[in-house]
């Protein structure tokens, strides 16, 4: 039922029809009631692609991942983060759509799709990289946009990110409090921000408490399982391998395990494991459960959710219309994969 039908049943106007739904202070107590009440027993739906037409708005937000990177991590991580963000717009009567790209695909060319064919009034992106042509893209067209992570293009645009300078202090405070020297770090796809920062933040963390930097502890690998053997694997074969490895998702942990099963090393006792990346039942049931950092995720997708809104016109007033940049917070949770003492 349309509200055509829906105001000829209740034999008044269709103009007081929409007023009565829509909360119109003209409208009263009594009528709005009738209407309210006729529309539920009815089954009245909205005509939402006539209203958006109207109101030059979709009322729609997209959220862009790209396929071949988040299969190899965790979809569970955005799954969490999604809810949260959706459950913020939910609050604005606004809907979150997830756009996948394809492998292969170029994201900005993606990006562009979106906003040439007024596909959403507003975009969420992920897996920011140092140098983001689509960030300057949609600065550029003054499109509304938020991000999950940093990068140095965009221009001033809201996001949020995870504190990693923390993750990787705490990270090396454990490993240097356990006596270790020779620590490795395996690092993602080049170009990332989140790769750019965990090394930089190992080079920082190891000069300041006197360690030498070692450049081939560093490891370039995928993060999935494949990608964390075949780390260990390069790292077993050094003439002095690392008495300690932090990695950046614990799939590739998984990895490393087999590796060094296969070594007749074991993790939290040959070899100390970390990773830089969210605390999920599959770590504690690792065997060691394995050393990560614990966070809101669904708070953190609350808040990203916040941070667009609050660039947006129409609901800036409610987030006070000030530009959100926010490191949000999580903590190490100390298990058995890296819990032992060296020397």
């Amino acid at each position: 039922m349309g509200i055509k039908e829906l105001a000829r049943h209740l034999n008044i106007s269709i103009g007081t029809v929409s007023r009565a739904l829509n909360g119109h202070p003209e409208v009263n107590a009594e009528t709005r009631k009738r209407v309210l009440e006729a529309a539920a027993e009815l089954g009245y739906a909205p005509d939402q692609a006539g209203r958006s037409l109207r109101q030059g708005t979709l009322n729609v937000v997209a959220l862009l991942l790209s396929t071949d990177l988040t299969s190899k991590t965790d979809t569970m991580f955005f799954m969490e983060l999604s809810r949260g963000i959706q459950d913020q717009f939910a609050e604005h009567g606004l809907d979150l759509v997830i756009h996948l790209n394809k492998p292969g695909m170029d994201m900005l060319d993606r990006v562009k799709r979106i906003v040439e064919r007024r596909q959403a009034d507003a975009l969420i992106l992920a897996e920011t990289r140092d140098n983001d042509p689509r960030l300057d893209y949609l600065a550029g067209r003054n499109f509304p946009f938020a991000t999950m992570g940093r990068s140095w293009s965009g221009g001033s645009h809201p996001w949020m990110d995870l504190d990693f300078n923390f993750a990787m202090r705490t990270t090396i405070d454990r490993l240097a409090g356990f006596g270790h020297r020779r620590v490795a770090l395996v690092t993602g796809d080049p170009g990332y921000r989140l790769d750019t920062m965990l090394q930089d933040a190992y080079r920082r963390e190891l000069m300041d408490r006197g360690i030498a930097v070692d450049e081939a502890l560093m490891i370039k690998a995928d993060t999935h399982e494949e990608g964390g053997y075949k780390a260990m694997t390069d790292f077993l074969a050094m003439a002095e391998p690392p008495t300690a490895v932090i990695f950046p998702h614990y799939r590739a942990v998984v990895g490393a395990y087999a590796c060094l099963s296969e070594a007749g090393l074991q993790p939290g006792r040959d070899v100390a494991i970390l990773s830089c990346s969210a605390d999920t039942t599959i770590a504690q049931f690792m065997a060691p459960p394995l050393t990560c950092f614990r966070l809101d995720l669904y708070g953190l997708g609350r808040r990203l959710a916040q941070a667009l809104l609050a660039s947006m016109p129409r609901f800036a007033d409610s987030y006070g219309g000030a530009l959100i940049q926010e490191i949000w917070p999580w903590e190490l949770v100390g298990r058995d994969s890296d819990d032992f003492r060296v020397g």
